[in-house]
């Protein structure tokens, strides 16, 4: 007579998003999320579709919710030094390693999937707006990265990161005119990488770069 299986574990799967690759300035961020089926919070969506209030009042009903959650991060140096394509992959890579849990699958916000996981992984286009735990993922990241955003505005005030958290927008542009890059910008973006060409001395060593 043949054994019969023991029942199986219930597959634990992982939603990974990121949050920051277009601004000129500070680090990207990832999340990975392991919803409970039965306990996935009202209201979830692609967190560009939601406002700021609801998106923080969302964090933590993901976070009490969650079978796991992580969030992580990779520099404005690894940027510069990877590529920012490459230093989101690296920041979804540590957020899912990072779960208290192993996840049986990966499901990635996007075209492709980060090198190296514990786990089977698949790339979901649109996936933040299709995928509760890619929802979930997407909602950390962003709020985790304007909180970071807001704190380097106390150090760097000059340039209204608080209010356009790095994008390139008319008032960060300006701003950048007035004060040149400060040591959190990314070096490898276009109107940064073209001030520092402009300036004065640009045939020197750019004096805040590492």
């Amino acid at each position: 007579m043949s054994a019969q299986a023991g029942p199986q574990a219930p597959a634990l799967v992982a939603g990974v998003d990121e949050a920051g690759r277009g601004p000129l300035a500070g680090p990207v961020y990832a999340a990975a999320v392991i919803l409970q089926p039965a306990r996935i919070p009202d209201g979830l969506d692609d967190s560009k579709r939601l406002t700021q209030e609801l998106r923080a009042t969302l964090v933590p009903r993901i976070e009490a919710a969650a079978e796991a959650w992580a969030v992580a991060w990779a520099s404005h140096l690894e940027i510069d030094r990877l590529n920012v394509l490459q230093a989101s992959m690296l920041a979804m890579r540590r957020a899912v390693l990072a779960l208290r849990l192993t996840p049986t699958l990966a499901l990635v916000d996007g075209n492709r999937c980060p090198d190296a996981l514990p786990c089977i992984a698949r790339a979901v286009v649109g996936g933040d707006g299709l995928e509760p735990a890619i929802s979930a993922a997407s909602i950390l990241a962003k709020v985790a990265r304007d909180r970071e955003m807001q704190r380097l505005d106390g150090e760097h005030p000059q340039y209204g990161f608080a209010r356009h958290k790095g994008y390139a927008t008319a008032e960060h542009l300006a701003a950048l005119e007035r004060h040149g890059p400060c040591v959190i910008h990314r070096r490898s973006f276009a109107p940064v990488r073209a001030l520092l060409a402009d300036a004065p001395g640009a045939g020197r060593s750019d004096p805040l770069a590492p």
